[in-house]
Formats: C-alpha cells, structure tokens, sequence
C-alpha cells in the first residue's frame, strides 16, 4: 500500500464514523402513546413527571412518564420483557407487554423506521 492509499482508507472510516453519528440517531419524542387490548388508551406529553396504571388482562401495568423518556415500570406479565427494555427515549422506540395486551411507544418527528412501524 502507498501513503494516498492510507489517505484514502482513513476519509472512509472517517465518512463511515460521520454517517453512524449523523444518521442513525433517532428523533427527539414529543408524546408517549399507550395502547391496551389494540385499542388506543392514551397519549401523554412527554414534558411533566407522571405515572400511568393500564389495566389488562393479567392485572395492571403501570407505565412511568419522565421529561423525554418513558418505561414500563410493572407488568404482572411472566416474563418481565417489557420492564427490561427499560427506559425509552427516542422516537419510534415499543416496549410490548404481549400477555398483558399493552404497549409502550413514543412518538415524534424523525422516528426510527424498522419492521415494525414501517
């Protein structure tokens, strides 16, 4: 190799270091969207402290609420897969209680788009 093709080498991890950073970031969220049973429960800003108790078919899930994140802090589903995901905080992310019938996502400009919101 000469010493152009380092050059060369270096600009594209660079490029490809820049891309990561610029592109694949998601978008601020602006509404938390809660969804229990397929039906739409409720939509919360994303701006004030709260706590949101959505009832479902193995008991109650309750959903905490902080300045521009989000998570579901109890579920009495079996698996605890929900809860795990732990807090979300950009827009497009879904935590799904699937044997409580109920999710979590937040919604804003930018989101993410994968298979599921595609």
């Amino acid at each position: 190799m000469r010493p152009g093709d380092y050059l060369v080498l270096l600009a594209g991890v660079l490029l490809c270091a820049f891309a990561t950073m610029m592109l694949w970031r998601g978008g601020v969220p602006e509404k938390a969207v809660i969804r229990a049973g397929g039906e739409l429960f409720g939509e919360y800003p994303l701006n004030a402290p709260r706590q949101v108790e959505v009832p479902g078919p193995l008991g109650i899930s309750v959903i905490e609420i902080e300045p521009g994140r989000a998570r579901v802090a109890v579920d009495p589903g079996p698996r605890q897969y929900c809860v795990r995901q732990g807090w979300l905080t950009q827009a497009g992310s879904v935590a799904i209680c699937a044997p409580n019938q109920i999710s979590l996502s937040l919604s804003g400009r930018g989101g993410q788009y994968d298979s599921l919101n595609y």
